[in-house]
């Protein structure tokens, strides 16, 4: 069995989610098994080659993990004779002019989101590597996660009979970082760095909402900065100037009603992080990123509302677990493995560019809608056209 070297120029894995999801648990994991098989029997070893701002944690980073490859120098890792592939897990704003040299390069592209601060920028970055012949790929990690996976199971399958609502809560409390530190940089607190819940959450709710349960056509959102003042890595108080919460309307193709809480200043009170009730009229479930609960029409309590008597009904043990029936192997890396099999052998893979663009759409429209105060439509996006006009009328 033969092995073909690929090398993936990765900049930003210094960073908490590019080094534990991307390098870790995907790149790293793929070397761990041996490689990435191919069908013609080749094997694919993907070769990272880090890139980013500090000398000292690259070298830690490549010395921790065995790693041959490591430069401060974007151009110099992008000249590298074995980069085939860049990979972007930087902050927002650095993340456009890192995209552009890439495609200037003629590298195939894998980033997360958002891809840019602006549509049109994120547009823009679509049409420049389709012109250049690349392929892109855009993080949409939780299609792939096993929760979500066994709720889209359940829509093919018919289970919900006739969708009409998802509600959705994510979040947890991120600390000051005075009295205990926070568990979130504090760059996702500045809007002028790049953060703020909409434009950090509001991509992944895009493919989410699309791609499990039905397109997005309306948005209507209010955001808030609940908690105005922070503590950062040094210890310094700072103003937080990004929204920290989002709560917003969506609505989606066939009357379907889209409601996500999503907020850094909230205390769990569910089984996971994030959870997406649906409600059909056949049965309603209940997922999060590993489990999904359901609960058919023929099994549906009748509870009665009674205000003046305690409730004895055990609400949540009227629910089903639905099987794994597969192994679920780290969503990223199950992402990873398909992007490498499209750039190496054209396999189909629809998470583009353009895909990204239409969360940086959502994002973009769900900070206008605050502002406004309005439920504003989300227009389709097509490369080949000018950016549709937005619309002006009240809703």
């Amino acid at each position: 069995m033969t092995r073909r070297v690929i090398g993936i120029v990765m900049n930003g894995v210094t960073g908490r989610m590019g080094h534990r999801q991307h390098l870790v648990r995907s790149i790293l994991a793929l070397r761990e098994q041996g490689g990435l098989a191919l069908a013609d029997g080749e094997l694919l070893w993907p070769e990272p080659i880090l890139v980013g701002r500090s000398a000292d944690r690259l070298k830690a980073l490549a010395d921790r993990h065995g790693l041959a490859h490591w430069t401060t120098s974007l151009d110099e890792a992008l000249a590298h004779p074995l980069a085939e592939v860049y990979f972007d897990a930087q902050v927002t704003p650095a993340r456009e002019a890192a995209l552009r040299a890439a495609i200037a390069a003629g590298k195939h592209l894998y980033t997360e989101k958002p891809t840019a601060e602006s549509l049109d920028s994120a547009l823009e970055l679509a049409r420049l590597a389709a012109a250049a012949g690349v392929r892109t790929g855009v993080v949409q990690d939780k299609l792939f996660l096993p929760g979500l996976r066994k709720l889209k199971r359940l829509v093919d399958a018919g289970f919900f009979g006739r969708i009409l609502s998802v509600r959705g809560e994510f979040g947890y409390w991120v600390f000051e970082g005075d009295w205990q530190s926070a568990q979130r940089p504090s760059w996702n607190y500045r809007a002028e760095d790049g953060g703020g819940m909409v434009l950090d959450m509001f991509p992944h709710w895009r493919y989410v909402l699309d791609e499990i349960i039905a397109p997005v056509r309306s948005v209507y959102a209010h955001t808030a900065t609940h908690i105005p003042e922070r503590v950062d890595e040094q210890g310094r108080r700072y103003p937080a100037t990004a929204d920290d919460a989002a709560y917003a309307l969506f609505g989606l193709e066939g009357g379907i009603t889209a409601q996500i809480n999503s907020s850094w200043a909230v205390r769990v009170d569910r089984d996971e992080l994030v959870e997406f009730q649906v409600d059909g009229t056949e049965g309603s479930a209940v997922a999060g990123l590993r489990s999904c609960r359901i609960q058919h029409r023929a099994g549906t309590p009748k509870p009665v509302w009674n205000p003046d008597l305690p409730a004895t009904e055990p609400f949540r043990a009227q629910w089903q677990q639905v099987p794994d029936n597969e192994e679920f192997d780290n969503g990223f890396k199950v992402q990873w493995e398909l992007f490498l099999r499209h750039v190496v052998t054209g396999s189909p893979y629809r998470w583009d560019l353009l895909a990204g663009a239409k969360g940086v759409q959502l994002a973009e429209l769900g900070l206008r809608s605050a502002r406004e105060g309005r439920r504003l439509e989300v227009p389709e996006l097509d490369l080949t056209a000018p950016r549709p006009s937005e619309p002006e009328q009240e809703r």
